[in-house]
């Protein structure tokens, strides 16, 4: 461990500066240890003649004992260098109106890597030989605190900033869609809100329908049937009524379904008039229109992965070229890392019927990858077998303190002080064996352990991966595992 306090002593210039010089020193000595992280000691002329460096502060600090016989001012960036001369000069009465003594000065010193350290400076005279004792805070750790703090703060801000483009799709498309829908609070009944075609509907103005009882839209005689809607929309999350009559004596059927939001229940109402009623079900019409709303991406394919339907979101994440179609494609042009992602997606939906938070990555029309998550179903039962993509673009998202289960369990430094312990051989080995086993359990882990996947897309036998899984001591293939 090295000597939290470094010094080099000056040219001789007579014994009774040397004398002088090591009492400051050892003055310079207590005083780092107990208030700074670094002292400097500073001559007449500007030139740093001891450095000290306190415990806390050695690793970050391990090149300022080669300070020690240069400027002060050089020892500094460029932009750095008249703070440097501001505390000089301020301290000596030359310029005490812009700086008085005293005060603080925040420099940055270069650092070997590119990185420049951050330190906060105070200076004190030092006797009547002119000497100066700059007195330093490592501010390293407050400005990584201060990074992370922006970049969390430039998260949330693009988090707004979608949030805020996601309602104005779903205000847009609400006011647009010609069927009357209202939206109710499934605890309190209470209308949240309901768009323009109900509001026509109805015979008045959404503003002041808002926050009303829902039931009072109805006739006295309709009112048992409305609450009994409602109650099945809250319990089956889907129910309809028909023949249902308005306050103001229109025949009308409706279509509840539930749905929720910030941990609120909400239903939504959708009133098909007599007419549109007895031309047939359209059900299904209004879930599409809120499908398409939805800010996450959703992608409808049959049970080979050719896209029947998708929705607004996944087009604006294709960013594809004006013209282009997406329905009837393959969804394997632009999902996965590989072919393997979809196949294996598949697999797990026909053997599983449903697949949650699946990582993988979705390749855009310009080529940009972005990693999303994944969660499907397969409906297999239905008038046409059909499988269902919820896709989220995850890369938003703030990265998680700690190091990961897969991160390397040696770092760059850890690594390289192995040299002269070891052969270059040996580390080079270790290196290597370490990557190649986090690669094969990853791969095993994104394709459920399924091993002719895995080594698919490893672009491995899969007698070799076999060889390697042995090696490595990672449990043993199974023969209905394999396929």
């Amino acid at each position: 461990m090295p000597n939290p306090s470094s010094s080099l002593a000056p040219a001789p210039a007579g014994q009774a500066y040397l004398q002088m010089l090591d009492a400051e020193s050892g003055m310079l000595a207590t005083v780092v240890q107990a208030a700074s992280d670094v002292g400097l000691l500073i001559d007449a002329q500007g030139v740093v003649r001891e450095v000290v460096v306190g415990a806390d502060a050695a690793h970050d600090l391990a090149e300022a004992p080669g300070w020690v016989g240069r400027r002060w001012v050089d020892t500094v960036t460029v932009e750095s260098r008249p703070k440097i001369q501001a505390l000089t000069a301020a301290l000596r009465g030359e310029t005490p109106e812009s700086s008085p003594p005293g005060g603080a000065r925040q420099v940055n010193h270069p650092i070997a890597g590119g990185l420049d350290l951050p330190i906060a400076y105070r200076v004190v005279p030092v006797g009547t030989s002119g000497h100066l004792l700059a007195l330093g805070r490592n501010l390293r750790t407050l400005a990584a605190a201060q990074q992370r703090l922006v970049d969390a703060q430039q998260s949330m801000e693009r988090d707004y900033q979608r949030l805020r483009q996601a309602e104005a799709r779903y205000r847009l498309l609400f006011e647009a869609v010609e069927d009357p829908l209202v939206v109710v609070d499934a605890g309190s009944l209470n209308i949240v809100e309901l768009n323009g075609s109900a509001a026509r509907l109805l015979g008045t103005s959404a503003r002041r329908l808002a926050l009303r009882p829902a039931p009072e839209l109805f006739g006295s005689q309709s009112q048992p049937d409305v609450l009994l809607l409602f109650a099945q929309t809250r319990s089956a999350g889907r129910a309809e009524a028909a023949g249902v009559t308005l306050a103001s004596g229109a025949k009308v059927r409706l279509v509840g379904s539930l749905f929720k939001q910030d941990g609120v229940n909400f239903l939504l109402i959708r009133m098909v008039p007599a007419p549109q009623a007895e031309a047939g079900s359209t059900t299904s019409g209004s879930l599409l229109d809120v499908i398409n709303a939805m800010p996450d991406a959703f992608v409808l394919s049959d049970m080979q992965g050719r896209v029947l339907a998708a929705n607004e979101a996944f087009v604006d994440m294709l960013q594809l070229p004006a013209g282009e179609a997406v329905v009837g494609q393959m969804l394997d042009r632009w999902l996965g890392r590989s072919t393997v992602d979809l196949n294996v997606l598949i697999g797990n939906l026909r053997q599983h019927g449903v697949l949650r938070l699946f990582p993988t990555t979705l390749r855009a029309g310009d080529g940009q990858a972005t990693a999303i998550e994944i969660s499907a179903v397969a409906v297999a039962d239905g008038p046409q077998p059909c499988l269902g993509f919820a896709i989220r673009d995850v890369t938003r998202r703030l990265p998680a303190e700690g190091r990961s289960q897969r991160q390397l369990p040696r770092s760059t430094d850890q690594l390289t002080g192995l040299v002269g312990r070891l052969p270059l051989r040996d580390i080079v080995g270790e290196t290597t064996d370490l990557i190649e086993r986090l690669c094969i359990e990853a791969a095993l882990e994104i394709t459920r352990d399924n091993r002719a996947s895995a080594a698919e897309m490893l672009g491995l036998s899969r007698q070799s991966l076999y060889v390697k899984l042995r090696r490595y001591g990672i449990h043993e293939p199974s023969a209905d595992a394999t396929d």
